[in-house]
C-alpha cells in the first residue's frame, strides 16, 4: 500500500487534531469551574462524590454529591461537548446538601463536583468513569 504526499499529510495533521482535542476538552471543562469559583482556589476534600467505576451505558450515568455546609455544588463532567452538567442551590432551610442524579458521558472521563461552601472557600471531589457505550453520540 503506497500513500500519495497528500494522504500522508491528512493523516499527520488528523493525528495531530487528535491529540490536541482532549486538552481543549479539559480547558473547556477548567473554563466552567473557573467561572463558578471566580478564579480562588479550590481545597481538595469536603465533598463526596459517588460514582460508578464503570458505566455500560454513557446515557443514564448514577452520580451522588454532597457537602455539608455547601451553598451550591457544580458538576462538570471534563470529557462532554458541554462540559457543565448540573448546579445545585441549597437555601438556609436546606435539611441536607446533597444531591443524586443522573447524568450523560460521551465517553470514558472524569466527573468533577466543586461545592462553594456558605464561608465563601471552595472544596472539590472527582471520579473517574469508564464508560463502554458513549451518550453524546458515541
Amino acid at each position: 500500500m503506497e500513500l500519495s504526499r497528500r494522504e500522508t499529510l491528512a493523516l499527520g495533521l488528523g493525528a495531530a487534531f487528535l491529540t490536541i482535542m482532549p486538552l481543549r476538552a479539559n480547558a473547556a471543562a477548567e473554563d466552567a469551574i473557573a467561572a463558578f469559583t471566580g478564579g480562588a482556589d479550590v481545597a481538595d476534600g469536603g465533598v463526596t462524590l459517588t460514582a460508578p467505576e464503570i458505566a455500560e451505558n454513557g446515557n443514564t450515568v448514577p452520580i451522588e454529591v454532597s457537602a455539608p455546609g455547601a451553598a451550591s455544588i457544580l458538576i462538570v463532567a471534563a470529557g462532554n461537548p458541554e462540559p457543565g452538567v448540573a448546579t445545585f442551590n441549597f437555601g438556609p432551610l436546606a435539611a441536607a446538601q446533597a444531591a443524586s442524579t443522573r447524568i450523560r458521558l460521551a465517553g470514558t472521563q472524569d466527573v468533577i463536583a466543586v461545592a462553594k461552601m456558605a464561608d465563601g472557600s471552595f472544596a472539590k471531589a472527582s471520579a473517574t468513569v469508564k464508560v463502554t457505550i458513549g451518550g453524546c453520540g458515541g
